[in-house]
């Protein structure tokens, strides 16, 4: 039993007791033992010690956890459960067209190409499905993704002969666009930007001089003068320049000779009009890059109208992407952390600009 007497707290021993707190929050124990020496005790308030070791120890479960579903979710790849009876497959493709889309943590982001490209071969095979829909929102990708992916939609409809539509969202400029050529019928959101048609290898910087600047000399060992052009250490021949340009053309006649025979049109006045620029989704409808303005909703219930489909569940095929320890961690870059200088933080720019492969991208959508 304990009583308070005078702002002091008196145990069951008359001779034992704790003070009441004093200005700094410090309580006092005092008692005397059998051999009358009288013993002072300090405790302490350990409220903020403690809440620090409750806060890191929630930090350190949430990590774990975090690792534990992020290994579970990269060790192999989800998959979409389809229905037992008659379905529109809506296959999103959302952000770059590009197998590399994985964060600072090695957990996937945005469009997932393989991923992508497996699920498409499931509704092939699957006699429920009876149509597919692409919905697409991305400012384009690599040449060699985007290909494939108009591919893998061609596939579909000559195996299946299932109706495909296209629904483009905010954008679906460059390979965006080159994905969706073969479509049924595209619709597009009056406030999509399309368009884009044409070919990037990047930009080739030459920064010999720069490094000069800092006493810095390069060397490169190559079997033939062409072998290291793109290296920005030295500077771009004219032969070099032609030859580059010549891939570029290249994916650029391929581009534009898909567009003249998926929307029926003279392939001189798709070249006319492919000069890269981009176009409003009024725009693109004038030129017949479209078939109509419309949102979702609308390129599905024409979908469905068009093709006796009303009865048709919908199913997403979506990738769902980040793990727990991303969504928390994924924000942190880095790249970031080290401390360096003016030079080397410059050339560690130039070098990601100058990896760019040739893609069917739109290089100022790509930034939105």
């Amino acid at each position: 039993m304990q009583y308070r007497r005078n702002g002091v707290i008196t145990l069951d021993n008359e001779n034992s007791y704790f003070s009441k707190p004093d200005d700094r929050g410090v309580r006092y124990y005092q008692s005397n033992n059998t051999d009358g020496v009288q013993v002072v005790k300090r405790k302490k308030s350990n409220s903020l010690l403690n809440s620090l070791i409750v806060f890191a120890g929630i930090i350190i479960a949430v990590i774990i956890l975090g690792v534990s579903c992020n290994n579970m979710i990269n060790s192999g790849e989800q998959e979409i459960r389809l229905p037992s009876s008659d379905y529109i497959a809506v296959v999103y493709v959302e952000g770059s067209i590009s197998r590399s889309n994985f964060d600072s943590w090695g957990s996937p982001y945005g469009y997932q190409h393989s991923w992508t490209l497996n699920e498409i071969d499931r509704l092939i095979k699957d006699s429920n499905n009876r149509g597919m829909m692409l919905f697409v929102d991305s400012p384009g990708g690599g040449v060699y993704e985007s290909d494939e992916l108009y591919y893998k939609v061609k596939e579909y409809q000559r195996i299946t002969g299932r109706p495909v539509y296209v629904s483009m969202a905010s954008m679906a400029a460059s390979g965006g666009y080159y994905i969706s050529a073969p479509a049924d019928k595209i619709y597009a959101n009056r406030n999509c930007w399309t368009g884009s048609i044409g070919v990037t290898i990047g930009t080739l910087v030459d920064v010999s001089e720069f490094l000069s600047n800092y006493g810095i000399r390069t060397t490169t060992i190559a079997s033939g003068r062409n072998k290291s052009m793109g290296n920005y250490f030295e500077v771009l021949t004219q032969e070099q320049n032609d030859i580059l340009q010549a891939l570029v053309d290249e994916a650029y006649d391929q581009f534009i000779t898909i567009i003249a025979y998926e929307r029926g049109m003279d392939i001189e006045r798709v070249r006319e009009i492919s000069d890269g620029r981009i176009y409003t989704a009024r725009q693109a409808l004038e030129l017949e890059l479209i078939d109509a303005i419309g949102g979702f909703g609308d390129a599905l219930d024409s979908m469905k109208r068009e093709n006796n489909l009303l009865h048709c569940e919908v199913v997403d095929i979506r990738h769902r992407h980040r793990s727990l320890l991303s969504n928390l961690l994924g924000s942190v870059n880095l790249g970031n952390i080290n401390v360096r200088g003016d030079a080397a933080a410059v050339l560690d720019l130039l070098e990601k600009q100058n990896r760019s492969p040739v893609s069917y991208l739109c290089e100022v959508l790509a930034h939105f």
